[in-house]
């Protein structure tokens, strides 16, 4: 199956498609992975052919502040930009992460099957859940169960907006109005992590977290047997500014170690009992006892996988929803705002009571009831063909 991948730059989203470019690889799929050039190298050296997503950079007429009209008005551009280059490449199947819905447009334009890839869990708004973002657990009882109704309510006009800004962008670009959406959903999280509904898309299928590390280097850790703390702050532009600072100054004479994971350049002037810099985070986390980040799903996937209570301090974005998520199963605790004193008092809890393991290795195991999803993308081509 020649299958194209469509995923922006964000770590967030695309290290989840190159890890499901990886898995069709080994299925004897030919992906070919359309994002940043600043993945290519990385993604070739796992022999996954590449190409440039096009349209990404903002236009004199996006309005940027505005986050529909961005992923819309966008999203319609950028199925135009790339639309040559997938149709040299004669894809048979199109998958889309969320954020970048131009790969769904273009595969409509091609009259294509296409998947939507969801590196978190599933976001879309339910009738018996409050509004995704808030962080709350569903009401309980009449009060309950009302709360979430007048919550829902309020929240609707900002979701039709959004239906407004889709329809218009994609009418600019010849589609109907109306988006029929793709033909599956993958979403790609932890089963702990989501929330049941009664209203769960039958073509939505929980496949579980694509993680990918970005280097095959191992991060030295600091010497001694005391129990390790790894350190991620946020990729996402979203993210709390300072947390590895603060944290440096919350542990000093706790009696732990610190490894701090990072993309960017890591600080120099580090304590003996701490380390920093680019390392195979699953390596890490073989070793650690916990993790403090941002409560981003890529790591908040990889602590749990890894059986790691994680402390969360969440910044904009999905964070907040994930990092309450979190909270609720058992697994992490959550800061906000961020402070010394909150990261130690913290990280002592974690380390001394033995139910935020407990429910980390609960979350892991669940990690089996999965599914596929090259199975998924497969029989989405083959009801096309029979369709």
């Amino acid at each position: 199956m020649r299958v194209a991948v469509v995923a922006g730059p964000d770590p967030g989203h695309a290290f989840p498609a190159i890890a499901l470019c990886l898995r069709f690889l080994a299925a004897g799929d030919e992906p070919v992975l359309f994002t940043s050039p600043r993945w290519f190298d990385a993604a070739r050296e796992a022999g996954i052919g590449v190409r440039r997503l096009k349209g990404l950079a903002p236009r004199p007429e996006d309005d940027d502040a505005d986050a529909g009209a961005r992923i819309h008005q966008r999203a319609a551009h950028i199925a135009t930009e790339i639309l040559p280059d997938l149709s040299a490449m004669l894809p048979e199947l199109i998958v889309s992460d969320i954020l970048t819905a131009g790969g769904g447009m273009a595969a409509e334009r091609l009259g294509l099957p296409w998947a939507e890839l969801s590196p978190h869990p599933l976001y879309l708004p339910s009738k018996a859940l409050p509004p995704i973002g808030s962080g709350l657990a569903p009401g309980e009882g009449v009060r309950g169960r009302a709360r979430d109704s007048m919550l829902r309510t309020l929240t609707a006009r900002a979701i039709r907006r959004g239906e407004v800004q889709r329809e218009q962008a994609r009418a600019s670009i010849g589609l109907p109005p109306q988006d029929p959406g793709p033909t599956a959903r993958l979403i790609a999280t932890l089963p702990a992590l989501e929330v049941p509904r009664p209203d769960w898309p039958e073509n939505a299928h929980l496949v579980g977290p694509l993680l990918w590390e970005p280097t095959d280097h191992v991060l030295e850790l600091p010497p001694g047997n005391d129990p390790l703390v790894m350190v991620a702050p946020s990729t996402a532009h979203t993210g709390v500014n300072g947390m590895v600072e603060t944290v440096l100054e919350a542990l000093d004479g706790a009696g732990v170690r610190i490894a701090v994971s990072m993309l960017d350049t890591p600080p120099t002037d580090l304590p003996p009992w701490a380390t920093a810099g680019l390392g195979r985070q699953d390596e890490i986390l073989r070793h650690a006892s916990v993790v403090i980040g941002g409560g981003g799903h890529g790591l908040l996937a990889k602590s749990l996988l890894a059986a790691v209570p994680v402390i969360t301090v969440p910044g904009g974005g999905d964070q907040w929803e994930l990092a309450n998520r979190a909270a609720r199963q058992g697994s992490s605790i959550l800061i906000r705002p961020l402070t010394p004193e909150a990261v130690r008092e913290s990280v002592q809890q974690l380390l001394d009571e033995p139910s935020y393991k407990a429910a980390a290795v609960s979350a892991a195991e669940g990690a089996a009831v999965v599914t596929d999803p090259v199975q998924v993308c497969h029989d989405v081509l083959e009801a096309a063909r029979a369709g």
